[in-house]
């Protein structure tokens, strides 16, 4: 998976949203905010990572049951897909 060129991770006013930089604000034009498990994903999120490798990172991390890692994982990466800032 891959991260959306130009999108960064910002704590705006508490909260964790995803805003576009330089060309990735003209591209993408608006904010997605995050939990803190969602950003924990976004932060964990790279070329070489899969869903089985991130349900599995975060079930060390929070205390979770991994056929539910894999189904938020599995959810969030794709409303990630479906928004635009992550590709398969």
């Amino acid at each position: 998976m891959k991260k959306k060129d130009g999108l960064v991770l910002r704590d705006v006013c508490g909260e964790k949203v995803l805003v576009g930089e330089g060309l990735g604000a003209v591209d993408f034009g608006r904010l997605i905010s995050l939990n803190e498990t969602a950003a924990w994903v976004w932060e964990h999120l790279d070329e070489t990572a899969s869903i089985d490798s991130l349900a599995q990172a975060l079930c060390q991390e929070y205390d979770v049951s991994p056929e539910v890692a894999r189904q938020d994982v599995e959810r969030l990466v794709g409303e990630w897909v479906e928004a635009g800032v992550v590709a398969q």
